[in-house]
């Protein structure tokens, strides 16, 4: 079927079809009609040379009592997922859709696969879908309408051109060919294209249209003839669980028993998760979309012509049989599908002509020449959207098997490809070949399954798509979810507050008198606006004392009768936690690869009793690791203790005096050493777990409060204080002091992909204590063979910090004008008076391809910069913190300078 079929096939279901009417917004009157329903025609699958198996109107076929994986859902994410697993040897595989295949959203697709996606990992499940697009029918004999057209992205704007600037730097890193173009360019690329407002463009030659219906056929008939049973009709309505574990599924025509299931179904995946016997929570939420279909034009649209994407006018245009498909993302969604799951919802969307004039009105001004085009069709069909913007991906963390691949955020056709591989490999290998940390389900707990919560995040996540997204943009639905008790007396002291897994974390304080107005809206590349209140904060730490609310971190109670909590936590920690009781012990939760699955502080509490404190967006994933590695014994016991304690950071060299004078016990490193703990009263309150680390490397003091304490606590070290020069201090001020000391965060500069010897953490790898370790054969042949990328700190020079942009992550790094690496985080260093980044860099391969065991003399000696859309500035790279004394050694070179020109 051609890209033509499967929209006149739409077409002849589609009861509003407007045959010559002209797309001018004066005759948008006459085309506002009484809506009426349509139907999706069926569309049986034609008989392949690879017999694919489908049911026939008369004669269902019989549904397998056995099988060892299941899929839900027939559209293209299921279809590529049977696909990949076949692919990879799997047998006994059952596709199951509760209509007819590739029926759903699949059918209704624009057809686009461009790469142009926000993140890495997405761009790089686009370049890979891209790919294999372009070779499905060879490989499997089904006409694909595969045609690679190319995409303009266009930038009507400066700060909208440096983001694209900045993705065509990352773009490049991955491979993928892009250029930076000026708007004369544009109009020679597309002929109907008005460059009269833009200021340039990123071009993507290797993007494409497809036919996506097509495509999921292709991919069905490859995926039978590997063997995969696919049965239409079929209605998957739970999914059972024994004892944690999937064990069958639950159809309308009977029961298949199986050890894996996979829920693909799209729009349907919420509830199909709340129906099963086990609840998942799977957060997505439909939303209508809208997209508009012309008769083929005067002089007919060439079907190579470039896609057309015009964020700031919120539209995007490709070729259609020589007209033209248009569509947008509004910012007034329409959000569908509260309740239910039974497809024939998607037969009975309106179009909604009132709802599309605007999205008309800029394809307009874009393309004026359509004005006298003729509308052919406005298609409306659901998407499914996320919390996040991104999909959902992997295993439930409560049921062993149960994994999920959905919420594609408009973009199913150019994930479907990649996604499907990688979850394929999540299957079979126990994690992809790539970080999917982004869109790994674990990232959402049940906080975030509430249909109200969900609906109102979709309204704002939808417009977001093609929202300019300047660093530190935060979310404004669903907030005040997950909030400290000190939320209200942080927000009455000028907090500005940012969100994490739910959890509201304050960003800075503003002072009094400030406009906190303009602070808010004051968004860019640049410099910001909080420049000088974070760098006073920075100060507070390093002079006197400042406290930061930081109750959102994951806190865990690890508890057991005998030793089963330490024999526990010494095969999954890299590090030794048989210490005394008391101690403090920095460690990674490490893979069998040896990468970081948690990066954790842990405090023996007493001889069998672990307190674990992990990052914030950590809590699900961290718990699931611990228990999916626990055994089952009544006397070991897990407790998620987050919700008990507040925790408030003391930093600065005053700390010690605030804690002596309100605990009247000495806080001098003789008598509280570095990395310890002790259970002290503070104020009138008892129990307070007292920690001498502050996540920073100044010095200070970590205090978890029993949260009915918390109130009392923080006032009197906000009252005793006072004499010590104390403020309130947020996360970028902590951003700040880590980066600047060369600490790594999980998720941000570590993954499940980067080792202890990778970044400079050997020295907390025990490989000589008495157990064995998760991932420690992976790092002793790691220590043999020699790391391939090792973690470096980078600082600029010739980097004006008031006229230049800054770096904010994902900044190529070159050195000796090679491409090394890319930066994973960077800050300001008050301290240094420069800008710092962290990342990581290798050496390029050897002489056969293979890669190069990466020394300090690699690094020493290189010359290096970092690539800042497209600008490269110098940069020192070393391998352990610069020190304070490089701010004085700079001051002392300018006075020398000073002097010399005073002697002239």
């Amino acid at each position: 079927m051609t890209d033509l079929d499967c929209f006149q096939a739409s077409t002849a279901m589609c009861s509003c079809v407007r045959s010559s009417r002209a797309l001018s917004p004066v005759l948008l009157p006459r085309l506002m009609l009484p809506p009426t329903g349509y139907r999706l025609a069926s569309r049986g699958l034609s008989t392949s040379p690879h017999c694919l198996a489908v049911s026939t109107d008369s004669q269902p076929l019989p549904l397998p009592g056995q099988a060892r994986v299941v899929i839900c859902g027939g559209g293209i994410v299921g279809s590529s997922v049977a696909f990949h697993l076949a692919k990879m040897g799997w047998t006994d595989i059952v596709l199951l859709e509760q209509g007819r295949l590739g029926a759903g959203t699949t059918r209704l697709c624009a057809g686009i696969v461009s790469v142009a996606k926000p993140i890495p990992i997405e761009c790089q499940m686009a370049n890979y879908s891209n790919n294999l697009y372009k070779h499905l029918e060879e490989e499997t004999g089904v006409k694909t309408g595969y045609v690679k057209t190319g995409s303009l992205c266009l930038a009507q704007n400066q700060d909208r051109f440096l983001s694209l600037k900045r993705l065509a730097s990352r773009l490049k890193v991955m491979g993928i060919s892009c250029n930076i173009i000026k708007p004369k360019e544009v109009a020679k690329l597309h002929p109907l294209v008005n460059i009269h407002d833009l200021v340039g463009a990123l071009h993507l030659p290797a993007d494409a249209v497809v036919s996506s219906p097509d495509v999921n056929h292709a991919l069905a008939v490859a995926a039978a003839a590997h063997g995969v049973q696919i049965l239409d009709r079929t209605t998957v309505q739970q999914v059972l669980v024994e004892k944690g574990q999937v064990t069958a599924v639950e159809t309308d025509r009977g029961s298949i028993e199986c050890e894996y299931f996979v829920n693909c179904a799209g729009q349907w995946a919420y509830e199909l998760g709340q129906a099963s016997e086990a609840k998942v929570s799977i957060p997505l939420h439909g939303c209508e979309h809208f997209y508009l279909l012309t008769k083929p034009l005067q002089e007919p649209l060439p079907s190579s012509t470039p896609v057309v994407i015009d964020m700031d006018g919120r539209i995007y245009a490709r070729p259609w049989q020589g007209g033209l498909l248009s569509g947008g993302f509004e910012k007034n969604p329409k959000p569908i599908f509260t309740e239910g799951r039974n497809q024939l919802e998607i037969q009975n969307m309106q179009e909604d002509w009132d709802h599309f004039e605007p999205m008309l009105g800029a394809l307009l001004r874009r393309m004026p020449s359509l004005e006298s085009a003729e509308i052919h069709q406005l298609v409306n069909c659901p998407e499914s959207f996320t919390p996040d913007m991104r999909c959902l991906m992997g295993e439930m963390p409560a049921v062993c098997g149960y994994y999920v691949l959905a919420g594609m955020n408009s973009s199913g056709l150019a994930f479907a490809g990649g996604a499907g591989k990688y979850l394929a490999e999540w299957m079979t290998y126990g994690y992809p070949t790539a970080n999917v940390w982004p869109l790994d389900i674990k990232r959402f707990g049940n906080l975030q399954s509430s249909r109200t919560f969900l609906r109102h995040r979709v309204m704002e996540v939808m417009p977001l798509l093609y929202e300019l997204k300047v660093p530190r943009w935060d979310f404004q639905t669903g907030r005040q979810l997950r909030t400290s008790p000190l939320y209200d007396r942080l927000d009455t002291q000028g907090a500005r507050w940012m969100e994490k897994h739910g959890f509201e974390r304050p960003k800075y304080f503003v002072p009094h008198g400030k406009d906190l107005l303009s602070l808010d809206q004051s968004k860019t590349f640049y410099k910001p606006d909080w420049f000088d209140i974070v760098a006073a904060e920075v100060k507070c730490c390093k002079e006197a004392v400042c406290v930061i609310d930081m109750s959102s971190f994951t806190k865990f109670e690890l508890t057991s009768m005998n030793s089963q909590a330490l024999d526990l936590l010494q095969h999954l920690c890299a590090n030794d936690l048989d210490v005394p009781v008391g101690h403090i012990v920095h460690t990674g939760m490490l893979n069998e690869r040896g990468g970081y699955e948690n990066d954790c502080s842990v405090v023996r509490v007493s001889k069998n009793n672990y307190f674990i404190v992990s990052p914030t967006d950590q809590q699900v994933h961290c718990w699931s690791w611990i228990k999916k590695h626990m055994p089952s014994d009544p006397h070991l016991h897990l407790e998620d203790v987050s919700w008990k304690y507040t925790a408030l950071n003391l930093i600065g060299p005053r700390a010690m005096d605030v804690l002596a004078e309100l605990s009247y016990v000495s806080m001098t490193p003789d008598h509280f050493p570095s990395m310890f703990c002790k259970e002290m009263s503070v104020g009138y309150a008892n129990g307070i777990r007292v920690m001498s680390m502050t996540h920073t490397g100044e010095p200070g003091f970590m205090l978890y409060i029993p949260i009915e304490y918390a109130l009392h606590v923080y006032n009197e070290v906000m009252s005793v204080g006072q004499k010590y020069g104390i403020r309130n201090a947020g996360y970028y001020a902590l951003r700040s002091l880590r980066i600047e000391k060369f600490f790594a965060f999980w998720g941000q500069d570590l993954d499940a992909f980067t080792t202890p010897l990778q970044c400079g953490r050997e020295f907390r790898v025990k490989f000589d204590k008495d157990t064995d370790f998760l991932g420690r054969e992976a790092l002793l042949q790691q220590r043999q063979d020699g790391v391939y990328r090792r973690f470096v700190m980078l600082v600029l020079e010739d980097h004006d910090t008031e006229l230049d942009l800054w770096p904010w992550w994902g900044e190529p790094i070159y050195r000796n004008g090679l491409l090394a690496g890319t930066t994973t985080s960077s800050a300001y260093s008050y301290t240094l008076e420069r800008h710092v980044c962290l990342g990581f860099v290798s050496p390029p391969p050897g002489p056969e391809g293979l890669p190069t065991p990466i020394t300090p003399d690699f690094i020493n000696r290189g010359d290096y910069e970092v690539d800042i859309a497209g600008q490269r500035y110098p940069a020192k790279a070393k391998l352990y913190p610069f020190s304070s004394l490089f701010t004085q050694q700079k001051r002392r070179k300018e006075d020398m300078d000073i002097s010399t020109l005073q002697g002239k």
